[in-house]
């Protein structure tokens, strides 16, 4: 299984982003499901602004509000889109493209403040929280967010943070 984890922050937020962390959390949350993958996966992660995410958060969700995560799946509706004739490669590019994970900065930064976690460890939590949304857990009801939380939990665990794993994330 080849995993392609691309980590792209805006320059605002550079320097203050471990890039690696980011990508090795969510490479280990894929491999814990790929048997559920297909052979090649890729997913992106953003840092990026509150104003980015609050804006996708209005357009997406109808929710005219900022938010700490936002997970758009890209294989969501397939089912429903007509069969395309595209070149095999970038239908192949296309398949193996899982969605993207959108992380505001400035939100993570303060629920960190507010939960007493360091903003790297909150980043990795919501890439983990994002990536799980990509393969289909949810928290729309007590046992999917029981499902979530011991998964989150379980590759937290590991790195020292599964105490950050079962909380609420809203504000």
């Amino acid at each position: 299984m080849e995993l392609l984890v691309d980590i792209q922050v805006d320059e605002e937020y550079a320097g203050l982003v471990d890039v690696q962390s980011l990508e090795a959390v969510v490479a280990i949350t894929l491999q814990r499901h790929q048997d559920d993958l297909g052979d090649d996966v890729e997913v992106a992660v953003v840092i990026t602004g509150d104003e980015a995410v609050h804006a996708l958060n209005r357009e997406y969700r109808g929710v005219d509000a900022p938010t700490d995560v936002l997970s758009f799946a890209a294989q969501e509706d397939a089912a429903e889109e007509p069969d395309l004739a595209l070149p095999a490669d970038l239908a192949a590019e296309i398949d193996r493209h899982l969605g993207d994970v959108i992380i505001a900065y400035p939100y993570a930064a303060r629920q960190a403040e507010r939960f007493g976690n360091s903003i790297g460890a909150e980043l990795r939590l919501l890439a983990i929280h994002g990536t799980l949304h990509l393969l289909g857990y949810d928290h729309a009801s007590p046992e999917e967010e029981d499902a979530m939380w011991a998964e989150q939990e379980a590759i937290l665990a590991p790195l020292g943070e599964a105490n950050m794993a079962r909380r609420n994330y809203e504000e």
